[in-house]
């Protein structure tokens, strides 16, 4: 179970770091609405464009926080959760706007991705 748990960290660490630090300005089959880019894409669900640099800083500091949750366990936990709560959001924006379910496929992906890891953090603490 150990190794799927840092399966997990390092797949989702640095998927979410290669969405919005490689992929940012470019198009992506699962972009909400007719977005074209993560800009768009936020202005598509109707969010302000102070958002996305908000919700981009949190997603990055908590895929960094993954990924150094490889070195310190205590930080899988916390970022974990938040990433799990993003993705919620992210999953409820692509139903508000009635994309296709295939468009929130990765945004679900790591919702469940977050949550064994949430959970599985949790229990090496108790």
């Amino acid at each position: 179970m150990e190794y799927l748990a840092i399966a997990c960290q390092i797949i989702v660490g640095l998927g979410i770091l290669n969405v919005w630090v490689l992929r940012f300005k470019k198009p992506s089959p699962y972009r909400g609405g007719q977005a074209i880019n993560m800009t768009e894409e936020f202005a598509a669900y109707g969010l302000p464009a102070w958002s996305v640099a908000l919700v981009g800083v949190i997603k990055v500091s908590a895929a960094i926080g993954l990924l150094v949750g490889l070195f310190i366990p205590q930080a899988v936990l916390p970022s974990s959760l938040v990433l799990a709560f993003l993705m919620l959001g992210a999953v409820a924006w692509h139903m508000k706007i009635k994309d296709p379910p295939a468009k929130s496929m990765p945004a679900a992906t790591i919702l469940l991705l977050t949550a064994f890891l949430a959970f599985y953090s949790n229990t090496l603490q108790i």
